[in-house]
């Protein structure tokens, strides 16, 4: 049997009277998470998006591969270029690809092809699977690993008083030229990030209670 090198597990030492609050604790503040479309130009400090990354970098992957890559672009003309190329794949998608109950789904959101927070935020992160290449092995439960991986981003960046956004234009194959990535990384999510608006809106939604998505057996 094939034995390989290991270390001491230091796991965090929580009391059990403590475990429910520091869960409901967790859950308070993240149940304040929305999904922001309007931005406010204030600089994200120093350090935040690096932290956020390197936090999401902490989720597990098949066989432990890692296959993610974590584009962050601030300069104004990228941005302004990723925005030209997004809206364009969205105005089709609007326009032709959508189905008419994809588009009943949506009407709520409010969402339409203009993409205005891709230049208005003043990070944009580009977040790519990185598939089997010249330099990188073949990865395992790619798309599962990565969203696991963008969880853990998009916690860490509220934790931090930041707002976000999870846009997904199909296809994204643009998204290789204007990050300069190789043709083995496959762009996934593309994560605006920002402090909002000082007047900005979001749809008045409701998630659903825990007796809807809970199943005890």
């Amino acid at each position: 049997m094939t034995t390989y090198p290991t270390v001491p597990l230091h796991p965090m030492h929580v009391p059990a009277h403590e475990a429910e609050d520091r869960a409901r604790d967790f859950h308070d503040v993240m149940a304040q998470r929305r999904t922001v479309r309007d931005y406010d130009t204030r600089p994200i400090p120093e350090g935040v998006l690096d932290w956020a990354i390197r936090t999401a970098a902490t989720a597990p992957s098949g066989a432990h591969v890692q296959p993610w890559r974590f584009v962050v672009i601030t300069d104004p003309e990228r941005k302004r270029q990723l925005r030209e190329a997004a809206e364009a794949e969205e105005r089709e998608f609007y326009d032709h690809r959508a189905s008419e109950e994809w588009l009943e789904a949506l009407a709520p959101i409010g969402t339409d092809w203009h993409k205005p927070f891709l230049e208005d935020a003043p990070a944009v992160i580009v977040v790519f699977e990185v598939h089997k290449g010249p330099n990188s092995p073949r990865p395992y439960y790619t798309k599962e690993s990565v969203g696991i991986a963008v969880g853990l981003l998009l916690a860490t960046l509220h934790q931090a008083g930041l707002a976000t956004l999870t846009h997904t234009p199909s296809p994204m194959k643009f998204l290789n030229e204007i990050c300069e990535r190789p043709a083995e990384e496959r762009a996934a999510y593309v994560i605006p990030v920002g402090y909002p608006a000082e007047r900005a809106q979001v749809p008045d939604l409701h998630r659903k209670e825990l007796d809807e998505v809970l199943v005890r057996l």
